[in-house]
């Protein structure tokens, strides 16, 4: 068992690792050893046929959460008629993460508008290459990366201040880590602050204390091609994110052409703001069937 100081001294490197990384973009040679292996096939899964003509929905959450942030969105939309998944990003690297997400889209007929929040946006923009039935791209709160960047590169785009993220990150061991790598979580005592200030403290709480980590070795992964280069694409610009600073958020909109909505919000806008971030999703789908 490791004592106080251990885990003080494990929080103190990843948080300098991040800091320098974030000024330098220096976090890409790490990701050559980032990724396990993807899920296991998901050829001989069911077809899901989306209903009527409308496109069906697929949801990807971020670090630091799980698809519930989504529920809300999803509700109206369900409401609304659509079809919606919200598949679990295994948040292990990021392309093996692409690669589950990728496999799950091969399973859907049909149109399809995805869309991810955080992290979950660099997974979008590498699951949707090469799948022509995916008409749109929605970013919430997320990142847009172009290929070779890094999520912890990108967090310098616009000429933003590093967000409050990094100061409050802590590290712990996972089995199998490859040498260096560690799962990366908010401290709890500074999650509302960083993720979720526009929350209720008790709501806030309750994600805190059921984040899912992600690897840190996934932050500084290169992305691929990306796939907003030839798909449409929509983005939520969070005007108080803690997270991911708003500058670059706008920064990746403009690079990729989004048609781009800004709200008074945290890192999780579509758990702030249910019906604006599903009426831009709903805009998407029905200028992209």
């Amino acid at each position: 068992m490791t004592g106080p100081e251990t885990h003080d001294v494990k929080r103190r490197t990843v948080l300098a690792t991040a800091a320098v990384a974030t000024a330098a973009g220096a976090l890409a040679p790490v990701a050559a050893h980032a990724d396990t292996k993807a899920t296991p096939s998901a050829t001989s899964a069911a077809k899901d046929k989306p209903k009527g003509k409308k496109p069906t929905i697929v949801l990807v959450h971020g670090a630091f959460a799980d698809a519930s942030g989504f529920g809300d969105v999803i509700a109206i939309l369900q409401r609304q008629g659509y079809t919606v998944h919200a598949p679990p990003n295994p948040l292990r690297g990021l392309k093996s993460d692409a690669a589950s997400v990728k496999e799950f889209l091969g399973t859907i007929e049909g149109p399809i508008i995805l869309g991810g929040h955080s992290y979950g946006g660099a997974v979008i923009t590498n699951a949707a290459t090469g799948n022509a039935n995916v008409k749109a791209l929605v970013y919430v709160s997320a990142y847009a990366l172009a290929e070779h960047e890094t999520a912890i590169q990108a967090n310098a785009l616009g000429n933003g201040a590093p967000p409050l993220l990094l100061e409050h990150l802590v590290l712990r061991p996972y089995p199998s880590a490859p040498a260096g790598d560690a799962d990366v979580s908010i401290d709890p005592k500074f999650f509302r602050a960083v993720f979720a200030a526009d929350l209720p403290r008790r709501q806030a709480a309750v994600m805190a204390s059921a984040q899912r980590p992600v690897t840190f070795f996934s932050l500084g992964a290169e992305s691929g091609p990306p796939a907003w280069k030839d798909i449409p694409s929509y983005f939520v610009v969070a005007k108080h994110d803690n997270a991911i600073p708003p500058a670059a958020e706008r920064a990746m909109a403009k690079r990729a052409g989004s048609h781009t909505i800004e709200l008074d919000s945290s890192h999780v806008a579509m758990t702030s703001h249910p019906k604006a971030v599903a009426d831009l999703i709903r805009k998407a789908a029905r200028a992209h069937r």
